[in-house]
């Protein structure tokens, strides 16, 4: 069996999933697990999970077979968190990779006038990847969701034209309780509830011809470019300059230690701690005016230890973060 960093598992001798984040040697990986902890497995234990999402258009209401034939596709997936509307808190955003391609992703939503990109990566062939998980007012204040991909395989493939598609997602749908039921869903067994499944691709056998031959018109355009060997600065615009002077810093366990095996839950609250300062005092010391720290929700631990150094510290000031883009799981430190 090939498993691949990314790639999603089940456990065979256990209940669970995760996805693996790195090999260990050749017959051991390690897996993140839902808590956010990377768990060392044998790769003989481990059964990858390789799903497919149909739809038909035509269709409101799917109940997807199994035994029906797979085509290639990639979507954009919304899935509340309760199949009874008035019961749904929460919604999770996935992209849903059911092809044999890669992706190189990026999500983006529209604020005012400017798109914000809110998360971006990789995903593998037949897998999907959590973009975000939010609330109903999310939709209200971000209508237009931007997801670009490039497709590529590790081995020769055919060449396939990027994706670049603007989703309309309409908040009045989503809370539309009409029958006491969400409409408009479709069920997929890779997903605990029924979904909303935006389709971006699905043509990846017809080939548009991507080279394209220089007409005479072009030769002549690119011969009358002068070549400029001045060394003169572009100018920055003031926001960009602000731009630089903010930060973000991601304290979850798996993003500081490579492996938590072993660790107790103080052990790795020291490391925790031990980088905000680090990131805090760097800020101080660099004058910037902003520093975002993600501790996630948890227990709370973390953001009260953080909070209470904030609190013996001079020249900060300290915030909740952006619930539309952290929720509750992020400070947002001052810099006065």
């Amino acid at each position: 069996m090939k498993l691949r960093i990314g790639d999603k598992v089940r456990f065979l001798n256990e209940t669970g999933e995760g996805i693996i984040t790195r090999f260990k040697d050749k017959d051991m990986v390690f897996v993140e697990v839902s808590d956010g902890f990377e768990i060392p497995y044998l790769i003989k234990q481990l059964v990858p999970i390789h799903t497919e999402l149909i739809i038909n258009t035509e269709i409101d209401n799917i109940d997807i077979n199994p035994e029906t034939a797979v085509n290639d596709a990639i979507y954009f997936v919304i899935e509340p968190d309760h199949e009874l509307q008035l019961l749904v808190n929460e919604y999770n955003l996935y992209l849903f990779n059911s092809s044999s391609y890669i992706l190189m992703y990026s999500y983006s939503v529209k604020d005012e006038s400017y798109f914000q990109t809110l998360k971006h990566g990789e995903v593998g062939a037949y897998q999907k990847v959590l973009l975000k998980q939010v609330k109903l007012n999310f939709f209200k204040e971000f209508a237009y969701h931007k997801i670009e991909c490039l497709l590529f395989k590790n081995s020769h493939f055919k060449t396939q034209l990027p994706i670049a598609e603007v989703i309309f997602v309409n908040h009045k749908n989503l809370n539309d309780t009409s029958g006491g039921s969400v409409s408009g869903l479709i069920k997929h067994e890779e997903f605990k509830n029924p979904v909303y499944a935006f389709l971006l691709k699905d043509e990846f056998f017809i080939m548009e011809n991507i080279q394209q031959d220089l007409s005479e018109e072009d030769v002549r355009k690119l011969q009358s470019i002068k070549e400029f060997k001045s060394s003169y600065k572009t100018s920055k615009s003031h926001k960009q300059q602000l731009q630089k002077l903010d930060a973000e810093v991601d304290l979850h366990i798996h993003e500081l230690t490579g492996n938590t095996n072993g660790m107790s839950n103080h052990e790795m609250l020291s490391i925790q701690l031990e980088r905000f300062e680090k990131e805090l005092d760097n800020a101080i010391v660099n004058g910037m005016k902003k520093i975002i720290f993600i501790h996630g929700v948890g227990n709370g631990r973390l953001k009260h230890e953080i909070q209470s150094i904030l609190k013996s510290t001079k020249g900060v000031s300290y915030q909740d973060a952006s619930y539309k883009l952290y929720g509750f799981g992020a400070t947002q430190v001052n810099i006065l």
